[in-house]
C-alpha cells in the first residue's frame, strides 16, 4: 500500500513538472499571430510586414505595430509595393485624368517647385538653372517634424485625385481637373512616407500622425470640397466629421 501511495506521489509531481516546463515553453516562443503583426524595419530603413518576401530572411531589425507606424517613423516600402496597380476602389480611374505639376507662369518652376518655394521658412537653394527646389526649411504639418531636404518631401493632394474622381470628378471638364490638381489650396508639403501611407484615403479612413493637425486637415478638405463640385452625400460626411473632431 505505501508503495502505491508513493508511485502516485511520484506521478502527481512528475504530471505539475511537466506542465511548468510546458508553460515556460510556450510563454518563450512567439506566435504565428505575434509574428503577422509585427512590422520590421530593417537597418536599411525598408519596412516590410509578413507579406513581404523578404520578411523571414531579416534578422536584424527594429519592431513595429502596423505598416504606418514604420512609415510614420522614417521608414519606406520595399520596391514591389511601390507600383500603382489599381485595387478595385479605382477602377476606372486614370492620374492621367489630370493635368498636374504645370508650370502656369512659364518660370521653369513647376507647381510642385513654386509650393516648395513658397512653404520654405527659409530662402530654398536650387538646381543652377534654378528649375527645380533641393533644399529649405518646411514645417511638415503631417507629422510636426521640420524637413531640410526636397527629396524627403511629397506634395501631397489634401483631396487625393482618384478619391476626388470617384466623388464628383470624374463629371468635371479637363480644365476644372487641371486647376483642381494644381491648386495650392489642396496642397501640403509632406513626409513622402506620409504621403504614400494615406494613398487615396479620405479623412473617414486616414488622418495625419500629428493628432493637433486634425481639426485643421478636416476643415481645409471641407473648404475643398466646398470649392469643387463634389456630390453632396460626400460633402454631408466630411462635414460631419469635421463636427465630431472640432468639437
Amino acid at each position: 500500500m505505501k508503495c502505491f501511495q508513493g508511485v502516485r506521489t511520484a506521478m502527481k509531481t512528475a504530471a505539475v513538472v511537466f506542465g511548468i516546463c510546458c508553460a515556460v515553453l510556450v510563454a518563450t516562443l512567439p506566435t504565428q499571430a505575434v509574428l503577422a503583426a509585427t512590422v520590421k524595419m530593417s537597418k536599411s530603413k525598408i519596412c516590410h510586414d509578413w507579406r513581404s518576401p523578404y520578411y523571414e530572411r531579416i534578422k536584424r531589425f527594429t519592431n513595429y505595430p502596423s505598416l504606418d507606424a514604420c512609415l510614420a517613423d522614417g521608414g519606406r516600402l520595399p520596391k514591389t509595393n511601390r507600383g500603382n496597380k489599381p485595387d478595385e476602389a479605382n477602377r476606372g480611374y486614370s492620374r492621367s485624368a489630370y493635368i498636374h505639376w504645370t508650370d502656369a507662369d512659364r518660370d521653369c518652376l513647376n507647381t510642385r517647385h513654386e509650393l516648395l518655394t513658397e512653404l520654405s521658412t527659409i530662402k530654398v537653394s536650387t538646381t543652377p538653372d534654378g528649375c527645380r527646389v533641393l533644399r529649405g526649411r518646411w514645417n511638415d504639418p503631417y507629422s510636426g517634424e521640420i524637413i531640410f531636404d526636397s527629396k524627403d518631401i511629397d506634395i501631397d493632394h489634401l483631396v487625393p485625385l482618384a478619391w476626388a474622381w470617384h466623388h464628383g470628378a470624374a463629371n468635371w471638364p479637363a480644365q476644372r481637373r487641371k486647376e483642381f490638381a494644381n491648386d495650392p489650396v489642396n496642397l501640403f508639403a509632406v513626409k513622402l512616407e506620409l504621403n504614400r501611407s494615406k494613398g487615396a484615403h479620405s479623412p473617414l479612413e486616414w488622418l495625419p500622425p500629428n493628432q493637433k493637425f486634425h481639426c485643421q486637415y478636416v476643415t481645409r478638405y471641407l473648404r475643398v470640397m466646398l470649392i469643387y463640385d463634389f456630390t453632396s452625400n460626400s460633402r454631408d460626411k466630411i462635414r460631419q466629421l469635421r463636427d465630431k473632431i472640432c468639437d
